[in-house]
């Protein structure tokens, strides 16, 4: 780096002008070591600011606008963290606080890689959003993300303990047993993961979708991760629900396949009443309803004969589910109150008790 052409370009003045280290210890050194780092840390945000971003500016894609927004502060710690390393070798101190500089020096780097790579995920999801109608592109790049850090998470251990000069090839002498013992340990886990990679690939569902679960519970579909999915109640309950479950079971999607649905409202009328007038009344009531859709037509049917009443259904189409709740409890009291006006009975639950003599 640019501190270290430094430091032996210093060092090869003072073996010709021996001058300079009679002048100086090596405190005072390690100090212009140290502001010297500082300085070109600073320097190194200013051409950010000055020329780099400016340049980036001009450019057509925001790729290099936001790598360099994500990058410059880590590069910053970076130059700081070297320069505090070669104050101290300055100083010869060695052993445990270089490996501990080496250690943070190595977590920086692989955080701004890892904070490149972000982005380039990010501007990548974006353009091929803009280009794909599916929203199978939605619920992969958070996927993608969360991937990039582990594998960089594990980058940046191994080369931790490459500093620590830890040698981890005896502990893969084992690593057949162990692949096998941790596949047994880990088996919930990957059918989870597995499981969400099923989900995704076949579309079941999207963020977004209302869905019902085999056990009951409906929701909003909020997110779907690696491990779980998580599914918001009309209560604002958030339910975690593990992937493996919900590849092997059966889910109600109300959005497929278009977003439109059909309300439902059953009642019962008195026996001795006119089928025809009954449906008349009620289906005059809810085609007054606002924002119900007139194709196709709302109906009301004849649907049985039941123990103690003539049993109806009115059905209407709204556009979305997100309406259908509050337009079928607006059709409830409107049929109620429809069914009053015209003096059309609403039966009590009834029982004809025979008693012997």
């Amino acid at each position: 780096m640019v501190l270290d052409c430094l430091y032996s370009y210093y060092v090869q003045l003072s073996s010709q002008y021996p001058f300079l280290t009679n002048l100086s210890n090596n405190y005072v050194q390690s100090a212009l070591i140290l502001i010297g780092a500082a300085i070109l840390a600073w320097l190194l945000l200013l051409v950010f600011k000055k020329f780099l971003e400016k340049f980036a500016s001009k450019t057509k894609t925001d790729l290099d606008d936001l790598i360099l927004e994500k990058v410059k502060k880590p590069f910053f710690y970076l130059i700081l963290a070297q320069g505090l390393k070669l104050a101290l070798f300055n100083l010869e101190v060695n052993g445990i606080v270089t490996q501990v500089m080496n250690s943070i020096m190595a977590l920086v780097f692989v955080f701004i890689l890892s904070r490149a790579v972000e982005v380039v995920i990010e501007v990548w999801g974006r353009t091929l959003a803009k280009k794909t109608e599916s929203k199978l592109d939605d619920v992969l790049l958070p996927m993608f993300k969360k991937a990039s850090k582990i594998v960089f998470f594990v980058v940046a251990f191994m080369w931790v303990l490459n500093v620590w000069n830890i040698d981890i090839t005896p502990y893969l002498a084992g690593v057949g047993i162990s692949g096998l013992v941790l596949g047994f340990a880990l088996q919930d886990s990957l059918k989870n993961i597995f499981g969400g990679i099923t989900l995704i690939l076949d579309s079941t569902f999207e963020v977004g979708d209302k869905i019902k679960l085999e056990s009951g519970e409906v929701g909003e579909v909020k997110d779907i991760g690696l491990r779980s999915t998580k599914i918001r109640t009309y209560d604002n309950e958030l339910i975690y629900v593990p992937n493996g479950y919900l590849a092997n079971s059966r889910i109600q999607n109300y959005t497929r396949p278009s977003p439109t649905i059909r309300v439902k409202v059953d009642f019962g009328v008195e026996y001795g009443s006119d089928v025809k007038t009954v449906q008349k009344v009620v289906l005059k009531s809810i085609s007054g309803m606002e924002d119900i859709l007139s194709d196709p037509e709302p109906a009301v049917q004849f649907i049985g004969m039941g123990d103690s009443a003539l049993n109806f259904r009115a059905m209407f189409w709204v556009k979305s589910w997100k309406d259908s709740y509050g337009r079928q409890l607006e059709a409830t009291e409107l049929v109620y109150n429809a069914l009053n006006k015209a003096k059309i009975g609403i039966p009590f639950p009834t029982r004809t008790v025979y008693m012997k003599k």
